[in-house]
């Protein structure tokens, strides 16, 4: 048994350093690029003299984008796929050593002789589940999302500052983990043969409540929210939400630059509310024009009902990939079950078995779920420049995002990897609004911050 547990903890170590070395090639491409990464400044005048053919605008748009600023996020983008499989591979290690070796097992056997009640049994083991395996997998993590954030310049945090939010997160995890797995394995238990579509509805279900929860309790944990100062911005803000139907009558500023240099919004609420929320970044990097594209697309997600039709989206999804977890983990509880130590698929100890299949059919179905999602951000794209009515500024802010999503992707990869279209599709769109536009569009210019910087 000892060698067998050398064996597999070997095997993850070897894992996760495979991930790391064959992750740390891009990883110094980007450091050795990222001080070239600014954009190329623009003014009115710059875009007032922009060709009214929407390639040729197009093309002057993305020419402000240096060409280290663009071999630094493709190699950032790379290495972002590249994890997609690296993190698979290192969750099958990790199941393989909770399953190969009997832990999983052995720690069901301990929670039993401690505790009677049957719930309690399976919401320890989940809490514990979640616990284990983020140590075990917190080498990949500290790589992926510490040092390799910041040698591409895209986190501002302190080490200390970092571990102390993936504490917060971890514990949050555990908790909403415990709650999850305890509702799964009573569906499991209830209904053996069709727990699969049962589950779907209740991680449905659970996804809702989640929506509902995270702005109020979970989002505060991270960053400090405060209403947005009176001004300009945010009597722009409030009045594209009141023409457009977004029940909200504050916009919220938050400190997402205490972790990150990236910009963003959203517009989050279900059952009839709504929070406009802006990070500090979008605030202090951008124009009014840039915010209010932002803004208006992000009020699309909501207008057009994204947040209902993604849960309806992800129940019918979670039948499909719970029905091939079912009858893939049935195949290999019948197969192997009893060398790892487990009672079936009613078991909680089953959970790792349960983890590693549904993570492979899920990294199969990422260009599915890629796409849907895609979708969506095409339609809130077409939705806010319509509503903002800011060409130029829905533009600038695109060449901004690139600086971590490639500027044009091949058409494989982004049919595999991407969820958002790229900034030469966006800038494209944009162009076209414009050139569709000229007689009624706004004076008003979008001008950014001088700098204008990447990072």
């Amino acid at each position: 048994m000892k060698r067998g547990i050398a064996a597999w903890a070997l095997l993850l170590v070897c894992v996760l350093a495979a991930a790391v070395i064959g992750l740390l090639a891009p990883l110094e491409a980007g450091k050795a690029s990222r001080e070239a990464a600014q954009l190329l400044p623009a003014d009115a005048a710059w875009r007032a003299a922009l060709p009214a053919d929407p390639e040729a605008a197009t093309a002057a748009y993305l020419a402000r984008i240096p060409a280290a600023a663009q071999q630094r996020v493709n190699a950032y983008v790379d290495g972002e796929n590249a994890l997609q499989f690296w993190g698979w591979l290192a969750g099958l290690a990790v199941a393989g050593v909770l399953l190969f070796t009997g832990w999983s097992a052995r720690l069901r056997d301990a929670i039993e002789a401690r505790v009677r009640a049957s719930g309690l049994r399976t919401a320890l083991y989940g809490a514990l589940y979640v616990l284990i395996t983020s140590l075990l997998l917190a080498p990949l993590a500290v790589y992926s999302g510490f040092f390799r954030e910041h040698a591409f310049g895209m986190s501002n945090q302190t080490l200390a500052a970092w571990v102390t939010d993936q504490a917060v997160g971890l514990a949050v995890s555990a908790v909403l983990g415990a709650l999850a797995i305890l509702v799964l394995y009573a569906v499991i238990r209830r209904a053996p043969r069709s727990w699969w579509a049962w589950g779907a509805g209740v991680a449905t279900v659970f996804g809702a409540l989640l929506l509902l929860i995270a702005p109020a309790v979970i989002d505060p944990l991270f960053n400090t929210y405060k209403p947005l100062a009176a001004g300009e911005v945010r009597d722009s803000i409030l009045s594209m939400a009141r023409a457009n139907g977004v029940p909200a009558n504050d916009v919220l500023e938050f400190d997402a630059s205490r972790q990150t240099h990236r910009i963003s919004a959203n517009v989050s609420g279900i059952f009839g509310s709504a929070a406009i929320r802006l990070n500090d970044n979008l605030l202090k990097r951008t124009s009014l024009p840039e915010i209010r594209a932002v803004t208006g697309h992000e009020m699309g997600h909501y207008v057009l009902n994204h947040i209902y039709k993604a849960l309806i989206i992800m129940g019918v999804l979670f039948v499909a990939v719970g029905l091939a977890v079912h009858h893939i983990s049935s195949w290999l509880l019948a197969r192997y079950g009893s060398r790892w130590g487990l009672r079936g698929l009613t078991d909680v100890a089953s959970l790792p078995l349960l983890a590693a299949v549904f993570s492979t059919v899920m990294l199969f179905a990422t260009p599915v779920t890629n796409n849907l999602t895609m979708s969506q951000e095409i339609e809130a794209d077409i939705f806010g420049i319509n509503v903002a009515r800011e060409p130029d500024g829905f533009a600038e802010v695109a060449l901004k995002l690139s600086e971590y999503r490639k500027v044009k992707p091949a058409a494989w990869e982004a049919f595999i990897f991407n969820t958002h279209p790229s900034a030469y599709d966006r800038v494209l769109m944009a162009m076209r609004w414009k050139a569709e536009n000229r007689a009624v569009l706004s004076p008003t210019p979008a001008t950014a911050p001088s700098a204008a910087s990447s990072e």
